[in-house]
């Protein structure tokens, strides 16, 4: 049978530009409230405000992570390498902070950095035509060498207050990392319904032949992809070094799981074409309340990885089946 692109194919859907709650967004809600309801009954305190607040400021960085995956996700792809990215980030962004530069300059640098690494992986994959899965898995291993080589495998220790007080204060009685991640996420709903590099990317991971017959620029909306999971990469590596107060040159060592994982449960597909910015943040914040609770239950962190891989086993099963049934 041939895959040739139909008419049909080569328009793209207005749907695109809906916002909807989706019945996938709907049963990850169910699903959070129905974990928080089993650690409620066991554990005393679990639904305290200072737990709930906790646990969505450590679910901060995963939904920081997990956005951009999300849009890499949605145009077919995959980064594996978001972990070093973020690594290289902090070490350097760590390195200047120290030696007096001012703070928002090492900020647009340590983004800058990781955008960078983004658009690399971005080239690789759409115009030298390698797999998302190869390039960023050479990435990986690349950037957390550079990482280590820069800092010869030392943390960068002693970073000044008045950066740790823009990603680890508050403000209305809210921490700053959950501030920032709403954000970021309203910016990643805005761009993903309501421009058309948001139809692009969804079209380019839908059918990439149809989207290439409708004027779709293809190398273009993958590139954008990289680089914007390159640049939230680097700024949860800005949100962890605020809150340690050091950078190293391991930092960020299976973030990569952590955000496939949370856009997984989120709805996102990694066969592209499909994702959802509020699925996305709820499925990091599944993944941040299923370790807090299983840590307040005194569960070894080995079982806590063994939950997350077992998590996006589950996840896969389900959009399969949901794509069997479309």
């Amino acid at each position: 049978m041939s895959n040739s692109p139909t008419a049909a194919d080569t328009k793209l859907s207005p749907a695109f530009g809906r916002f909807s709650f989706s019945l996938r967004d709907a049963g990850t809600l169910i699903g959070l409230v129905i974990i928080m309801g089993v650690f409620a009954t066991l554990v005393p305190g679990f639904l305290s405000e200072r737990n709930l607040v906790n646990i969505l400021q450590q679910s901060s960085i995963n939904a920081c992570l997990a956005l951009g995956m999300t849009l890499v996700i949605i145009s077919g792809g995959i980064d594996l390498s978001v972990g070093p990215t973020a690594a290289i980030s902090a070490v350097i962004t760590a390195t200047l902070l120290l030696s007096g530069t001012p703070v928002p300059l090492a900020i647009l640098v340590g983004l800058g950095i990781g955008m960078v690494c983004g658009f690399i992986n971005g080239v690789l994959v759409a115009y030298v035509g390698l797999q998302p899965f190869i390039v960023t898995l050479g990435t990986l291993s690349t950037y957390r060498a550079l990482a280590l080589i820069y800092t010869g495998g030392n943390p960068v220790l002693g970073i000044p207050a008045g950066f740790r007080s823009l990603f680890n204060g508050n403000l209305f009685g809210i921490p700053t990392p959950v501030l920032i991640v709403a954000v970021v996420a309203l910016a990643a709903w805005v761009l993903l319904k309501k421009t058309p590099i948001g139809e692009y990317l969804l079209a380019v991971g839908g059918n990439e032949e149809a989207a290439y017959v409708a004027g779709v620029p293809i190398a273009r909306t993958k590139i954008t992809a990289y680089v914007i999971s390159g640049g939230l990469a680097a700024l949860a590596s800005l949100i962890l070094i605020g809150r340690l107060g050091a950078a190293e040159p391991i930092l960020g060592n299976l973030w990569e799981l952590d955000a496939i994982a949370a856009a997984a449960i989120g709805g996102a597909s990694l066969m592209g074409g499909k994702g959802s910015i509020l699925g996305t943040i709820l499925g990091a914040i599944i993944l941040g309340t299923m370790r807090n609770g299983l840590t307040l239950m005194n569960v070894q962190a080995f079982y806590q990885l063994l939950a997350t891989g077992l998590i996006i086993l589950v996840a896969m099963m389900i959009d399969r089946a949901t794509r069997g049934r479309e």
